[in-house]
């Protein structure tokens, strides 16, 4: 099992941000620093910069922008409970993120109320065959109050 290890001195921040599941393979945390997404001490880094305990990081996952304070290094991905241990998120942090759980809670995003869209290919063929079947014989032809049919 890993645990977090003060010991070691020299983490990668692409390592560190998968070991502490920020993200959830290196490539994407390196792809969300290259990005601009992610702030070590208010700079812009590189994914091969290396973190050390203490360092305030700003990490922006989807709508949400989380600080956190780096309490320890890893370099090894291990169980939740353990990549916890390796940060402290700031007070300010968790009550933004409170925040904005709330409005999505009350307020959701319109066009996921959206059901349907545009019809598929296969819900257009259906209507296509509804259209053009017959759906009553003429009223005519059933049903006759003429003379001429006698």
């Amino acid at each position: 099992m890993a645990t977090p290890n003060d010991s070691q001195g020299k983490v990668r921040l692409d390592k560190w941000l998968w070991a502490a599941r920020f993200y959830k393979t290196r490539g994407l945390s390196s792809e969300e620093i290259d990005k601009g997404r992610v702030l070590v001490n208010s700079q812009h880094a590189k994914p091969a910069k290396e973190v050390k305990v203490g360092d305030t990081l700003e990490l922006r996952q989807g709508p949400i922008l989380r600080t956190v304070i780096v309490k320890a290094l890893s370099g090894v991905r291990g169980p939740a409970p353990v990549a916890a241990l390796l940060y402290e998120e700031t007070a300010q942090s968790v009550k933004l993120r409170q925040v904005a759980a709330e409005s999505r809670r009350l307020a959701p995003e319109p066009a996921l109320s959206m059901t349907q869209g545009r019809p598929t290919k296969r819900d257009r063929r259906d209507m296509n065959t509804l259209r053009d079947e017959p759906r009553l014989p003429d009223w005519d032809a059933r049903w006759s109050a003429s003379l001429d049919d006698q």
